[in-house]
């Protein structure tokens, strides 16, 4: 595909392309410019009608160039040819995307698990426990929260005594786990050691607290009774 015709469609907005689609590009097993070629007729819809001379003028590209592509994603079995007719009864050439969206899924869904096994192999403890606690089994995303909170630095032991607070306050919830977490690091709680400590004073000022409000109204029991 010419250099300058792919900035120009580029620059336009004519072909938009999704980094899952991008990092999956190599599985797919063509040449770049197809790949690119693919991406716009993907912006296209999952069916467009096959007019050569449209394709080529709209990409800048001679007719043997779109034909060269065209044959290469239907050799990958990425696209097919259907013949459609029309409203008014003329049969029509459409392109469809349905085999490369079957397997462009097929790849994501198969990293998207080996990721998942790896998390789990790495944090294997941790994943157990947040089931057990929240009683299912967590979905991708749920995972990729958990992950969030590794990268975070945030210890296994620190992350078990957020589930225990959470079951504790009867919210067993990623969510609230999360708010825990990022209450805990705002206040420098870093270890189990650091949560005890924390709750200890809580404790200490709330029965000082609780103690200056017996004395207060001990002090105006006197005063009323003068």
């Amino acid at each position: 595909m010419k250099y300058n015709s792919v900035i120009e469609v580029l620059k336009d907005g004519e072909i938009i392309i999704p980094i899952y689609m991008y990092k999956n590009y190599p599985n797919l097993k063509i040449s770049l410019d197809s790949f690119i070629f693919l991406m716009y007729l993907r912006g296209k819809g999952n069916s467009i009608l096959f007019d050569l001379p449209t394709l080529s003028s709209s990409l800048g590209l001679s007719t043997k160039d779109v034909m060269n592509y065209m044959n290469e994603l239907q050799m990958a079995d990425l696209i097919d040819i259907k013949v459609i007719k029309n409203d008014k009864g003329i049969s029509e050439e459409y392109i469809t995307l349905d085999n490369f969206y079957q397997k462009i899924g097929i790849n994501i869904v198969s990293k998207t698990s080996d990721d998942i096994n790896e998390s789990k192999e790495d944090t294997e403890d941790i994943f157990s426990v947040l089931e057990k606690e929240i009683g299912k089994q967590l979905s991708p995303m749920e995972i990729e929260i958990v992950k969030a909170w590794k990268e975070c630095n945030y210890s296994d032991e620190l992350i078990k005594e957020a589930i225990k607070e959470a079951v504790f306050n009867n919210v067993p919830s990623l969510r609230y786990i999360d708010k825990v977490l990022y209450t805990w690091n705002k206040d420098g709680i870093k270890s189990k050691e650091d949560v005890i400590k924390s709750k200890k004073n809580f404790r200490e000022k709330k029965k000082e607290s609780k103690e200056k409000i017996e004395i207060y109204d001990s002090d105006d029991w006197l005063d009323s009774n003068e």
